[in-house]
């Protein structure tokens, strides 16, 4: 896998990229810890990091892909993974995060036609069955965050800005 990031397709519920489809079909499914991470807000017109955390200080448990490759050089089997994405136009501040998706007339798109990713995140009841569970149990865990579950500023004090609310 060449990426650190797979994205999800919710129709098919499987990743989109073909390369993450055998890790998906073997269920070699991972948890990737992190304290907090980071997504650029463009809403002023320039980027200002801003950093999500649990609301609760606990670390994040990240939905994630696992494989192996070897390397031809030195035959050593390394691992890599993938956190998964999905859409978050829905979803009231993580919506707002990126660069606003542009047309072909380098115009914004409008909102229903962006598409914000965000990675999953797994609460700790749901860790078991993501990493045992069959393929239709995990998918279920796949799903936008509660509103609630992130706390977030700027990563850096002096830019913080008010975020828009949602109409």
């Amino acid at each position: 896998m060449s990426t650190n990031n797979a994205r999800w397709d919710p129709e098919r519920r499987e990743p989109e990229a073909r390369s993450f489809w055998g890790p998906w079909d073997r269920g070699q499914r991972c948890i990737v810890p992190l304290e907090d991470f980071d997504e650029p807000y463009w809403g002023t017109g320039k980027n200002i990091w801003w950093r999500f955390r649990r609301a609760d200080g606990a670390p994040l448990a990240i939905a994630g892909l696992w494989n192996e490759w070897t390397d031809p050089a030195t035959g050593e089997v390394i691992p890599s993974y993938a956190m998964l994405t999905i859409n978050c136009n829905a979803h009231p501040v993580l919506s707002l995060m990126h660069r606003p998706d542009v047309g072909p007339d380098k115009q914004s798109l409008p909102a229903e036609q962006q598409d914000k990713r965000t990675i999953v995140a797994l609460e700790r009841n749901d860790l078991e069955q993501w990493l045992e569970g069959t393929r239709e149990e995990a998918a279920a865990l796949i799903r936008l965050p509660a509103h609630d579950l992130y706390a977030h500023g700027a990563a850096d004090a002096a830019q913080q800005v008010p975020l828009p609310t949602a109409a």
